[in-house]
């Protein structure tokens, strides 16, 4: 199973009745360059975060600190009309959801997918 189909499974049972997901990504809350000075700061400070983007809303949900494709519980929520992106390089940093987040280049497209489809 891919993780983008991980993820959206296990986002399965914070979304309402009826709603549909339009893109599911992960996102870190430390940046990967971190680990050029230390492993260790990665290790302890980073979180993993998966974002689904619905019809209705975007959630921002913690997924832990080992695993991405878990959701564990909805952190935000925001309005869908909300812009996401545009992302930008292997590391894209996003503060348009309500804490800073990074994300991967493998991602990029799904942002640009739910800001499309938002548009």
């Amino acid at each position: 199973m891919a993780i983008r189909d991980k993820m959206r499974a296990n986002a399965a049972p914070v979304l309402q009745p009826g709603e549909n997901v339009q893109a599911v990504f992960g996102a870190q809350t430390t940046s990967q360059y971190f680990a050029l000075l230390s492993y260790w700061i990665i290790l302890f400070t980073n979180a993993y975060r998966v974002v689904v983007v619905t019809d209705r809303r975007i959630l921002v949900c913690r997924s832990g600190r080992l695993r991405m494709t878990p959701v564990n519980e909805v952190l935000r929520e925001l309005p869908r009309h909300t812009r996401i992106g545009p992302p930008s390089g292997l590391w894209w940093r996003c503060d348009s959801l309500g804490e800073r987040l990074y994300v991967h280049k493998r991602f990029h497209k799904d942002i640009n997918a739910a800001d499309g489809v938002a548009a």
